[in-house]
């Protein structure tokens, strides 16, 4: 079975977990550290990565010749 396109190049898809793991360690150190709430930037900005990788993961998965769901 031949695999479908993918979002992400597999140097961009190592970036982008690598993003989503400082992110999200990022955030709780901030919580502790900093009296504002300016840690849920981090926090918002890891879900966008992990949603990212969560659509270049399906899109891996999907069949070359499927049809998206567009």
């Amino acid at each position: 079975m031949q695999q479908g396109s993918d979002i992400l190049t597999p140097r961009q898809r190592r970036l982008a977990w690598l993003g989503f793991l400082l992110a999200a360690v990022q955030a709780p150190v901030a919580a502790k550290l900093v009296s504002d709430d300016s840690w849920l930037f981090s926090l918002c900005v890891a879900l966008m990565v992990a949603t990212v990788i969560i659509a270049d993961d399906a899109a891996r998965r999907r069949p070359a010749g499927a049809p998206s769901s567009d």
